[in-house]
């Protein structure tokens, strides 16, 4: 009884505010004393409307109603959207203050919704909230603080709303970039026309000549048989094999925006073993540091993309040097035909890439090897500001020497035949994506 009729009762500043003002009543009418009977009348009066404020707030009808709407899955990286449905079943118009207890992970203490209410009235209430980490986020309870229209006292209710969601990479990029497999690549100016290496070879049908045929395509033996000239019809390849690598070493939990490089690498991945699987090519995963993680077989069933989601959902970063060495081993025993490999990885030097490059170099030996690292935006940023003074100048040389090294690993990759893409982490995806289908369109796996 004592917690629900009282430990429940707030006194929020307007009741101060009043209760202050008749002190400073009481004091003035000490050296006034005409003001003493008038001011015990303003005192009597503001008892009794706290007294009715009371019996309106703990007897004027039921406790209001929440409930908390959101997603099962949350998108990491990305705005997701929650609701909350309030509903005031009280017999009259209150002020309610919401605070939904939102998980740890954001560390976020001042979250308040004022909304007010009339009698009975429900009401949808909408917030963002965008993680930065994948795993479990543990949401608690829904507390609302009830006001009268007066506004002398204020009442606790806490309604039961704990819920545990997982945050999973980024799954709506996929929707994003769902045309984008569906096209050419894509640029500011509109599509880039590719030149084909070869010729497909992947046969189709065979049908009739019509003007403007390959006349080496001619198929004779159907010829032949037809009386009428026949050629074999070729379509892109397809069915061929794509690895995303993602380097899990101390370089990927670099920040940036909230994320480690690391969460970038795994919602690109995702996102473009999608564009993959639309593409009909068979894609795999491997995920690496100093020890081996993840290695899922290059399969182009639809469930692929479940699998290749639920895996990375787990993966974290470790603090170790990565091992390239122990990498090169396990493709050269896993992976048999010629595939096109993607490794997500950060380098800060050129002597860092060094240290790897033989390993880097014997893989491309036997596979389309593509390095996708990160350009330090901290450091471009410092680099492009004036300088004023000594120190300024210093700090820019610096920077402008590591961007320049950055830049100089580019060079290093393309000299041993070793494609290479240098982004910033916000345009990891679409310049991932837009260099796969040009080497798709080239025919260049």
């Amino acid at each position: 009884m004592i917690k629900k009729y009282i430990g429940n009762l707030f006194l929020p500043a307007r009741f101060y505010i009043v209760v202050g003002g008749c002190i400073v009543l009481f004091v003035i009418s000490f050296f006034v004393p005409a003001l003493y009977q008038p001011v015990k009348i303003i005192l009597y009066t503001i008892a009794a409307l706290i007294f009715f404020d009371y019996i309106f707030l703990f007897f004027g009808g039921s406790s209001p109603a929440a409930k908390r709407i959101v997603a099962e899955r949350l998108s990491n990286g990305d705005t997701n959207k929650v609701s909350l449905q309030v509903t005031n079943r009280m017999r009259f118009e209150v002020m309610m203050e919401i605070i939904d207890e939102l998980p740890v992970q954001f560390q976020k203490r001042d979250f308040i919704l004022k909304q007010s209410f009339k009698a009975g009235q429900q009401k949808n209430m909408a917030y963002t909230i965008r993680p930065t980490e994948r795993g479990e986020y543990h949401f608690g309870d829904i507390i609302i603080y009830v006001r009268s229209l007066l506004g002398l006292l204020m009442r606790r209710h806490n309604v039961e709303a704990e819920m545990t969601v997982e945050v999973f990479p980024s799954f709506m990029q996929l929707r994003k970039y769902e045309l984008i497999s569906q096209t050419t690549i894509q640029s500011e100016n509109g599509n880039k026309r590719m030149r084909k290496i070869g010729h497909s070879m992947e046969f189709e049908q065979i049908k009739e000549y019509v003007r403007g045929d390959d006349i080496r395509s001619i198929n004779w033996k159907a010829t032949a048989r037809k009386t009428s000239l026949m050629v074999n019809n070729y379509t892109d390849e397809r069915s061929q094999q794509v690895y995303c690598i993602i380097d899990k070493g101390r370089l990927m939990k670099m920040p940036f925006n909230g994320l480690s490089l690391l969460d970038y690498a795994i919602n690109s991945t995702l996102v473009l073993s999608n564009v993959c699987l639309q593409k009909q090519d068979r894609v795999g995963l491997i995920t690496f540091a100093n020890k081996m993680g993840t290695l899922l077989a290059a399969d182009r069933k639809p469930i692929q993309r479940s699998h290749i989601s639920e895996l990375l959902f787990k993966e974290e970063t470790s603090y170790l040097e990565s091992d390239y060495e122990m990498l090169y081993m396990q493709i050269r025993s896993r992976i048999k035909h010629r595939s096109l490999l993607i490794l997500f990885t950060n380098f800060e030097s050129l002597s860092g890439l060094k240290r790897q490059l033989n390993y880097l170099r014997s893989i491309a030996r036997h596979h389309l090897l593509m390095v996708v690292f990160f350009e330090n935006t901290e450091l471009k940023e410092l680099s492009s500001i004036s300088a004023s003074n000594t120190e300024e100048v210093y700090i820019k040389t610096i920077a402008e020497k590591f961007a320049f090294e950055k830049r100089l690993i580019v060079k290093e990759l393309q000299k041993h035949g070793i494609l290479s893409i240098l982004t910033s982490p916000e345009h990891l995806t679409i310049n991932t994506i837009n260099k796969y289908l040009e080497l798709k369109t080239r025919q260049a796996i």
